[in-house]
Parts: C-alpha cells; sequence; structure tokens
C-alpha cells in the first residue's frame, strides 16, 4: 500500500476485502456497482463505503455508482498486488503451525518464507516446506531470506524483545497475535490480532443484540 496516504486503520483493514469482493463481482461479469449495492452484499455500511473510497479521491460518479473493473484495477495497484511480500513467522506453536500448514495460499504474493521458535536447532530444519530456525539467528535468517514484515505468535514475556530485535534491522512491520502492545518506531507498523478480544466482542453482541 502507498506510504503517504494517511487513512484510518480501519478503513486500511477494509480495503483487501473491498479488493476481493469486486474479483468476485469482476469474474461474475458485473461491470457497474452503487455504494448501496455493495453495501447491501458486503454487509457495510453505505456511508462508511463511500468516506473509505473518499480518500482515494473520485473513484466513482454520481448516478452512476462504481466501475468494476477500475475499482478492481485501483485497489489492485493500491495494495500493490503485483508486488510480493515475503513474511517472517516468529513462534511456531499450535497458532504458528497453522500459519506455516496455510501460508496464504491463497494470496500468491505473500509468503511465509522463515520461521523462528526456540525448539528448532541452530542450524534449522524444514516444516512444510519452510525453514524454521532457532531465534538466536533471527536478525541472519530475517536479512539472508529477505523478510520486510513478521507475525508474531511468541509468548508475551518475549513480544517486546523480539519486536525490538526487528526495530534494530528495520523490519517494516508486525502482525502481533500477542496481548501485548508492542512498542515500536515510527517507521514501524503493527497491526494488533487479539482473538480473545474478538471472541469476547462476538459474545457481547449475540448476547445484547
Amino acid at each position: 500500500m502507498k506510504q503517504d496516504l494517511k487513512i484510518p486503520q480501519a478503513t486500511t483493514k477494509r480495503l483487501p476485502l473491498y479488493y476481493r469482493f469486486l474479483q468476485n463481482l469482476a469474474n461474475e461479469g458485473k461491470r457497474r456497482i452503487s455504494s448501496q449495492e455493495l453495501s447491501e452484499a458486503m454487509k457495510i455500511d453505505s456511508a462508511t463505503i463511500r468516506r473509505d473510497f473518499s480518500y482515494f479521491g473520485a473513484l466513482g460518479k454520481k448516478g452512476y455508482g462504481y466501475d468494476v473493473l477500475y475499482l478492481l484495477e485501483f485497489f489492485r495497484q493500491t495494495l500493490d498486488q503485483d508486488e510480493g511480500a515475503n513474511v517472517a513467522l516468529i513462534g511456531v506453536g499450535n497458532l504458528g503451525n497453522a500459519f506455516l500448514k496455510y501460508n496464504f495460499q491463497k494470496n500468491h504474493n505473500t509468503r511465509i518464507v522463515v520461521a523462528f521458535d526456540t525448539k528448532a536447532p541452530l542450524e534449522g530444519h524444514e516444516v512444510n516446506g519452510i525453514p524454521v530456525f532457532h531465534p538466536d539467528r533471527l536478525e541472519e535468517m530475517y536479512v539472508k531470506y529477505n523478510a520486510e514484515m513478521a507475525i508474531l505468535t511468541v509468548s508475551s514475556r518475549s513480544a517486546q524483545e523480539v519486536t525490538d530485535r526487528l526495530a534494530n534491522i528495520d523490519a517494516k512491520g508486525i502482525l502481533n497475535f500477542t496481548p501485548v502492545r508492542l512498542n515500536v518506531p515510527e517507521t514501524m507498523k503493527v497491526m494488533n490480532i487479539d482473538l480473545s478480544v474478538e471472541l469476547e466482542a462476538l459474545i457481547y453482541l449475540i448476547r445484547n443484540s
């Protein structure tokens, strides 16, 4: 994604959803759609969709709606879909193993290229075709495999230490699955995913709807 766009993180998280939905529309032969139709199909408020799109300028035409193929190409370029992203996985427990098995199969441009785990030997071994090394070799192998971001599934007590090491080698971003709120330099982006919080929020919605 282009770095000069200052958009809210909530909008950022919706952009891949728009892209995938537009791909489906294009595959079905749909060529034009309104924000209301998008809203009904995606279960996202139409005002939210229009606001999200407004960050990128005039993407639609009043009275016409949105050109599906134009939007698809626009978001493909905005999300840098033609440029691959090499990811390092740090922590190969139950969740980490699931990532290694999945390895972004539906997105051929994003892939885990190296992983690190305290139980791995120093010389490394392979899991599902992905090299896994001991964290003592984090800096060396992160650079060797040209990783630019990391998925963090380590324990809470080691999360900040690992983050500091990643910052020292100019990692660009972290997808953080630990409950720790990480301190990072301005040059590093972090997205936090706390599964327990998401579950508690869902329980609240179910019981209070």
